[in-house]
């Protein structure tokens, strides 16, 4: 397939796991990407991977930072001559417990980067080129924003809080912007090696298929939404989880 032919997209969260599967699924089906995330040394390794600075650039920052942002969407319209797409894969949860226990300063960092970043991404691409030009969004969510998950409790309200701006941001923009979110349960990424290590025929067991998601499995999705087979498509999230929502909550 070509469907990404002569559009350029932004990934964030791109170095490694889901957004780097995103980034060489969109790369694979024609399109050029700039791929961010904090550390150099990393993208430039997930650049090559990507088949270099013909198909992949990368821009180091911080995803909550705004001049960060800002360079990325200038130097994508700069590089590739345009940003029709933007998936904002970025996502953080650095505690664990239950929420009366929660420091709200991380609750506040964790808000920054998973709701507030991501709305201020497509704040730029709006800027930029997509008020402008057009373009469609994917946010990655989660199944912890659907439904309670011990322990990760407010990582799931800020996916929660994305979910419904995806349906926000769907309603302002259209018809021209499309604005699309996948919700992943727990897919096999360092991100989430917590949830599954040394456990996984255990945590898997109750899926109806039987096994975790593989990056590639929400590559597949993003892709799907991005593209013109979902022209009709705006305001939703896809859930994407090997079946679990319809067996148990969140554990």
């Amino acid at each position: 397939m070509n469907r990404f032919a002569n559009k350029v997209a932004i990934v964030t969260g791109a170095s490694r796991g889901i957004g780097l599967a995103i980034a060489q699924r969109l790369v694979d089906e024609g399109a050029k990407v700039v791929i961010t995330a904090r550390r150099k040394e990393a993208l430039d390794e997930a650049v090559a991977e990507l088949g270099g600075p013909e198909h992949a650039i990368a821009v180091a920052g911080a995803a909550d930072d705004v001049e960060h942002q800002a360079e990325a969407v200038r130097q994508a319209v700069e590089t590739f001559g345009s940003l029709d797409l933007l998936v904002n894969n970025t996502g953080i949860n650095p505690v664990y417990g239950p929420l009366v226990e929660l420091d709200p300063e991380a609750a506040r960092k964790i808000t920054d980067v998973n709701c507030i970043g991501a709305l201020s991404w497509i704040q730029q691409a709006h800027k930029a080129w997509m008020g402008e030009h057009g373009g469609a969004v994917v946010n990655v969510s989660s199944i912890a924003g659907l439904l309670p998950a011990t322990g990760i409790g407010f990582y799931g309200a800020s996916k929660a809080m994305l979910i419904h701006l995806t349906k926000q941001l769907a309603t302002e923009l259209g018809p021209d912007i499309r604005i699309n979110g996948v919700a992943p349960a727990v897919v096999k990424t360092k991100f989430a090696t917590a949830l599954y290590e040394g456990r996984e025929d255990e945590v898997a067991a109750p899926y109806p298929l039987k096994r975790l998601g593989e990056p590639d499995d929400i590559a597949g999705a993003v892709a799907y939404l991005l593209s013109a087979d979902a022209a009709w498509v705006t305001g939703q999230t896809l859930v994407v989880d090997g079946g679990i929502t319809i067996t148990a909550t969140v554990e």
